[in-house]
C-alpha cells in the first residue's frame, strides 16, 4: 500500500485525532460547560489556559485554547513521539542496551541522576523513567536520542502542531528558550497530541499503543488524577516550574473518553505545597469535569 493511499485511509478514520462519528455531529462548544471552568478560574491570580473535549459527543469548552504555555515538563511528550519516531524507523530498539555516565546527569525530578557511572540501562528505561517519574536526566538522554529538539519539532510541525515546540538545546530558539523555557504548546494542541495518540495515530498504530500505556503509569498522581477514581484509567502527563503550572491528561471514562489541558503561567503563588494555588486550580477543574461528564457517578475523592 502506497504512502499516498495510507495517508487518506487515516484520515477517513479520523481528523485532527477526533474519530469522524464526533466531526459528524460537529464539535459542540457547551455553554454550561464554559460557565463552569470560567467560574472555577474566575480572579485566578496568574494567566490561565484551558481546553476540553469530550470524545464521545463533541462537547468543548476551553479559556485561551489558542494562547502559548511554558510546557515544563509536558515536552516530555514531544520528546517520546520523538523516541519512538527513532524506534519505529530502526535506529533505535526499545530493550537497546545502554550504558549511564555522569556527564548525563541534571538535577530536579527523577531517579537517573542518582545512578553510579557505568550502570547498564536501556532505551526502555529512559522512556518508562520520562513518563512515570518525570525523570529529567532520562528525557535529555532521549532527547537526544530523538535527534535533539530540531528534528522533533519538524515532527509536531508534520502533525499539525503549530505551536508545540521543543526549545531547549535546541538550535535557533535560544531566545524563545528565555522565554517559555523547556518548551511551549497550546491547550488545544496539547490536547490533541494525546488524543491523536490515543487514536494511534502517531508514528504508529503500535507506537501510539505502547507511549499511551507509559502515559497510564503517572507516579504524579496528586493533582488532576486524584479527582478521578483510581479504578478509571487516565493518560497524562503534567509540568511545574515556579512561574508555570500544568497537566494534560486523557480520561477512559465510563460513558465515553474525554480530554482536558489545565496551564497557568505568570502565577503569583509560587509556593511548592499542595495549596498552591494552580495545584488548587487544576484538582478544582479535573473534579467538576469528572462530576460533569460522569453526574451519575457516586464515588468521591476520600
Amino acid at each position: 500500500m502506497n504512502r499516498i493511499i495510507k495517508k487518506v485511509l487515516v484520515f477517513t478514520v479520523s481528523i485532527w485525532g477526533l474519530p469522524l462519528s464526533v466531526w459528524a455531529q460537529k464539535l459542540k462548544p457547551d455553554p454550561a460547560l464554559q460557565r463552569g471552568i470560567a467560574e472555577i478560574s474566575a480572579g485566578f491570580k496568574g494567566d490561565v489556559g484551558i481546553y476540553v473535549l469530550n470524545l464521545e459527543n463533541g462537547k468543548t469548552a476551553g479559556i485561551q485554547v489558542d494562547s502559548v504555555f511554558p510546557t515544563a515538563s509536558i515536552v516530555k511528550v514531544p520528546i517520546l513521539v520523538g523516541l519512538f519516531n527513532q524506534i519505529e524507523k530502526g535506529n533505535l530498539q526499545y530493550h537497546m542496551p545502554l550504558i549511564y555516565r555522569d556527564s548525563l546527569k541534571y538535577g530536579g525530578s527523577g531517579l537517573m541522576q542518582f545512578f553510579r557511572d557505568s550502570t547498564a540501562t536501556e532505551v526502555s528505561v529512559l522512556a518508562a523513567l520520562m513518563m512515570s517519574y518525570s525523570d529529567n536526566t532520562s528525557s535529555l538522554w532521549n532527547q537526544q536520542l530523538a535527534g535533539g529538539g530540531e528534528q522533533i519539532n519538524l515532527l509536531m510541525e508534520q502533525y499539525g502542531l503549530q505551536q508545540t515546540r521543543v526549545n531547549s538545546r535546541t538550535k535557533g530558539r535560544a531566545d524563545i528558550w528565555k522565554v517559555y523555557g523547556w518548551g511551549q504548546t497550546t491547550p488545544r494542541e496539547m490536547a490533541s497530541l494525546l488524543v491523536k495518540i490515543r487514536n494511534g495515530e502517531i508514528v504508529s498504530k503500535s507506537a501510539s499503543e505502547r507511549m499511551y500505556r507509559l502515559m497510564t503509569k503517572a507516579y504524579y498522581d496528586e493533582n488532576a488524577l486524584s479527582q478521578i477514581p483510581p479504578y478509571v484509567q487516565a493518560a497524562a502527563k503534567s509540568g511545574a516550574v515556579n512561574d508555570s503550572r500544568s497537566e494534560v491528561v486523557l480520561v477512559n471514562a465510563p460513558h465515553g473518553d474525554y480530554v482536558f489541558y489545565v496551564g497557568a503561567k505568570n502565577i503569583k503563588d509560587q509556593s511548592w505545597t499542595n495549596d498552591n494555588e494552580a495545584s488548587v486550580l487544576i484538582r478544582k477543574i479535573s473534579a467538576f469535569l469528572w462530576q460533569y461528564f460522569e453526574s451519575k457517578s457516586n464515588w468521591k475523592q476520600p
